[in-house]
C-alpha cells in the first residue's frame, strides 16, 4: 500500500514513486490548500492528462481551492464524483481514492 501523502509534507518535492494526481495532491496540501506557488504545480500536473479521471478529479478540487466555484464544477460534473462538504475533507477522499488504484 502507497505511503499517505500528507506523511511526506516535510520534503521539498514530492516522491517520485507518487503519481501525477498524487503528486498534485501533495503540492495542495504543501501549500495549505491555498492557491500560491504550490497551487500553480498542482493545477500545471492536472493539465497534463486531462481527461483521466484521476487527474480531472484533482483538477476540481484544484479550482475550488482557487475559488472558481463554475470551473471547479464543471471537472466534478466530468468526473461524475460528488465533492465532499469541505476541502480539507475533499482532500482526504480523493487521497484515500488515489491510494487504493
Amino acid at each position: 500500500m502507497k505511503a499517505a501523502i500528507k506523511y511526506m509534507l516535510e520534503r521539498d518535492e514530492p516522491s517520485a514513486a507518487l503519481s501525477r494526481p498524487e503528486q498534485a495532491l501533495w503540492w495542495l496540501k504543501k501549500g495549505g490548500l491555498a492557491p500560491g506557488r504550490e497551487w500553480q504545480i498542482a493545477h500545471s500536473l492536472c493539465q497534463m492528462q486531462e481527461g483521466d479521471s484521476a487527474h480531472d478529479l484533482v483538477h476540481a478540487l484544484v479550482h475550488w481551492i482557487e475559488g472558481d466555484a463554475g470551473n471547479a464544477n464543471y471537472w466534478y460534473k466530468r468526473t461524475g464524483e460528488t465533492r465532499a462538504p469541505s476541502i480539507e475533507a475533499e482532500w482526504d477522499r480523493i487521497a484515500a481514492a488515489l491510494r487504493a488504484m
